[in-house]
């Protein structure tokens, strides 16, 4: 179905792997623009109940493919980013399902962007990321000027984005960059553990509990206290919320269908 993603869907897991391992997973047209597709079908497939994203090889994604973009020196910028990168970065925002990000090896650039706007990081301990735009001579792109301050403060994220600091998986998880950071071959059991949890979860609620946490981003107390009221009135009327009760009197394990 793709030529430079692999897309897998089990148990309710939809696998999204960047695959052009030869050139440490780079970003050409091709690739974004698969990426924006199955993005959009894992968003409208009801069978997937929580979305891995990761990158075949040796790397995550080692950002824009230098190489392809040197083949056309007049192209700009911003319509490279508004077709290509910013709508990946809004898919992963804006799915209804909780996103993890596989760091199995180096996210540098954008793709340090992807991993980042992802819900959940699992990194293997050989894994670093780098804002490795200034080293080029350009600014942060694919959403990083967004998520970096917010996850690890203002002045440790201008020290990251203006010396392209190359990041460890361990210190990363002490920094607050990234959930969870594990030997190389732990990293699919600790995957595992999540995608086993959530494959199960009430998506509905998680699905509104992720608009819930972006919204607040930019929101007052006033502005969320009436956000939640207006989302609980829509998990309240959910199967999963319904089922959840029965199964806590039954005193059962529930059994959520994420609708």
């Amino acid at each position: 179905m793709y030529e430079f993603i692999k897309y897998t869907i089990a148990n309710g897991v939809a696998t999204i792997t960047l695959n052009r391992p030869e050139v440490y997973n780079a970003l050409n047209n091709e690739i974004t623009f698969e990426l924006q597709d199955a993005l959009k079908s894992a968003k409208k497939n009801d069978e997937v109940r929580v979305l891995v994203l990761t990158g075949e090889g040796k790397a995550f994604c080692s950002g824009q493919d230098l190489k392809a973009s040197s083949k056309e020196p007049n192209r700009s910028f911003s319509d490279s980013l508004h077709k290509r990168y910013n709508p990946i970065i809004q898919a992963i925002r804006n799915m209804p399902k909780p996103v993890i990000c596989r760091l199995n090896g180096v996210a540098a650039g954008a793709g340090c962007s992807f991993a980042l706007a992802c819900d959940l990081i699992v990194a293997a301990e050989s894994a670093k990321l780098i804002e490795v735009f200034v080293n080029i001579g350009l600014v942060l792109d694919s959403g990083s000027s967004y998520f970096l301050p917010r996850l690890v403060g203002s002045a440790k994220a201008f020290e990251l984005a203006t010396m392209g600091t190359r990041v460890g998986a361990k210190e990363a998880e002490a920094m607050g960059l990234i959930n969870k950071s594990v030997a190389d071959d732990e990293l699919d059991s600790a995957v595992k553990t999540y995608t086993d949890y959530y494959a199960a979860a009430p998506t509905k609620a998680i699905g509104l509990m992720k608009a819930m946490l972006n919204k607040s981003q930019n929101a007052t107390l006033s502005e969320m206290l009436e956000y939640e009221a207006y989302m609980q009135d829509i998990a309240g009327a959910s199967h999963d919320y319904t089922e959840g009760v029965q199964a806590f009197l039954e005193k059962r394990k529930p059994n959520f269908l994420g609708k």
